[in-house]
């Protein structure tokens, strides 16, 4: 293992990784762990990864987890890039698709916390709390059950039916509440002391975003190392983008990449956009979005402990952040699912649909190569196709 310390992502004071942390002690900001990515590079290159398997554990030397300790895993990771063959698949843009679906639970929250659980386990952690609107909490009961800890899960008490079932069926202890997975995490703050948890929440512990940034590793892999011209993700808690940024940076000091980036293209629901109003008002941070309201489970955050870091990324990288409506999402979808052979989730149509706005506004120009995630089943959100 390469893992150095732990870094404030605001003031910069470093911690110990040897011990369980959540955010930063002085400023209240998210912790992100910094590798040896020279030592790192002694025995992870391009070459040697070619004879790994296909999961995010093949970028072992650049993830938190000592060597000889066994990762929990449900063999996540290595998911598809694939070409846009249908109606999406036109001569002027070379548009790809980044399918999370496939992991295991369904969603790409998988990656996150299958790094987040093994180290929290092997922290000695015993009892893990999240807050969840949907994928998250399926996530973590999975690979709770999996390295034999409790998992307590809170979840708004509007959250899609099959999220429920699902987080209760891999034994988590699930607790609805009445109101948003802020509330949630604000009742988990309340009683992680005495019940004794870990606090799981995005961005609140340091490791969620190491297993995040592995998409930004197989992207730039498949893409024989040219990163796309632009990115569209999905944006709630933005733990993905945050983890993509990082990733990027981490190659290029491996000599892996250039300095080129993509521009991103955070993509957010007009019933929940505080990433969206943020970056039009050319603020820092984003205030709390109020009345949140979407389908789009993943993207009904209406306070993200990141929007620094998103904010920057976007202005950084020249990109930008768009809103769609619901029901844009579902009839997207619909399209998607019918052209392409993909029952993506609306979070993932949300971007097909930005993708036409960004286009007819001239942010995406002809001949660019374009990346769009999706970063669910829509199989968890079967409710919302009922009518």
């Amino acid at each position: 293992m390469f893992l150095k310390h732990l870094e404030c992502s605001a003031c910069g004071l470093h911690y110990e990784w040897s011990r369980l942390q959540n955010l930063c002690s002085s400023c209240h900001k998210p912790l992100l762990a910094i590798v040896d990515l020279a030592a790192a590079s002694r025995t992870l290159t391009r070459k040697t990864l070619a004879t790994r398997e296909k999961s995010l554990w093949r970028y072992r030397e650049v993830l938190p987890l000592p060597g000889d300790v066994e990762p929990v895993s449900l063999g996540e990771g290595g998911t598809p890039l694939l070409p846009a063959s249908g109606s999406y698949r036109t001569d002027d843009i070379d548009l790809w698709i980044k399918d999370e679906s496939l992991n295991p639970t369904q969603s790409f929250k998988a990656r996150g916390m299958s790094v987040a659980v093994s180290m929290a386990k092997h922290l000695g952690a015993t009892k893990l709390a999240a807050p969840s609107a949907g994928n998250a909490g399926g996530a973590l009961a999975a690979y709770a059950a999996r390295a034999d800890l409790e998992a307590h899960i809170f979840m708004p008490r509007d959250t899609h039916r099959a999220n429920i079932v699902e987080c209760r069926e891999l034994g988590a202890h699930v607790t609805l509440i009445d109101g948003l997975i802020t509330d949630c995490g604000a009742e988990i703050g309340r009683r992680k002391t005495k019940e004794g948890w870990f606090d799981m929440s995005t961005l609140k512990e340091p490791y969620r975003v190491e297993g995040k940034k592995t998409l930004g590793y197989e992207l730039a892999e498949q893409c024989d190392w040219q990163l796309p011209d632009a990115i569209l993700y999905p944006t709630g808690g933005g733990t993905g983008l945050i983890g993509m940024w990082k990733a990027f940076d981490e190659l290029e000091t491996l000599g892996w990449i250039g300095r080129k980036r993509p521009r991103m293209f955070a993509v957010q629901a007009v019933g929940c956009a505080p990433i969206v109003r943020a970056f039009e008002r050319g603020e820092k941070t984003a205030a709390e979005f109020p009345n949140a309201c979407t389908i789009a489970a993943g993207l009904r955050v209406p306070k993200a402990i990141g929007d620094f870091l998103i904010l920057e990324i976007l202005r950084e990288s020249n990109g930008g952040a768009i809103a769609v409506d619901d029901e844009e999402m579902i009839r997207v979808a619909r399209e998607v699912g019918s052209k392409e052979g993909l029952f993506v989730c609306p979070e993932g149509a949300a971007c097909f649909a930005a993708l036409k706005s960004l286009r007819s506004k001239g942010k995406i120009a002809s001949g660019e190569r374009v990346v769009i995630f999706n970063t669910g089943s829509g199989v968890k959100y079967l409710d919302c196709y009922y009518s």
